[in-house]
């Protein structure tokens, strides 16, 4: 269960609902599979949640798979959540093809 203040978000775990969307999405595109991407190091971030009505949240997230090469695949997954639900709409996803100045120099 999601709390009201967000302030522990279960959507955003590393096997939430955005980043196994977000992996359907990719393997659907065939930009991964399950024998290429290593689980264990998949890295989900919230970038932003607003509220859009009394119980209806629009989420952002920033996904990261790791690949067994070390390549990774970077995706922002947009979608509605509720306080009971994460799934409150689909994810749609936005695959990110370069990562400029990461460093930030």
């Amino acid at each position: 269960r999601l709390v009201s203040d967000w302030s522990s978000d279960v959507c955003s775990s590393d096997l939430g609902w955005p980043t196994n969307m977000t992996f359907v999405h990719l393997k659907n595109a065939g930009l991964a599979d399950n024998s290429s991407v290593d689980f264990s190091k998949t890295k989900t971030v919230r970038l932003a949640s607003e509220k859009v009505s009394n119980d209806l949240w629009h989420q952002i997230y920033r996904v990261t798979f790791t690949k067994k090469s070390g390549d990774t695949v970077e995706a922002i997954a947009v979608h509605d959540a509720s306080q009971d639900e994460c799934s409150m709409s689909g994810v749609e996803v936005f695959v990110v093809s370069n990562h400029l100045n990461p460093e930030r120099k």
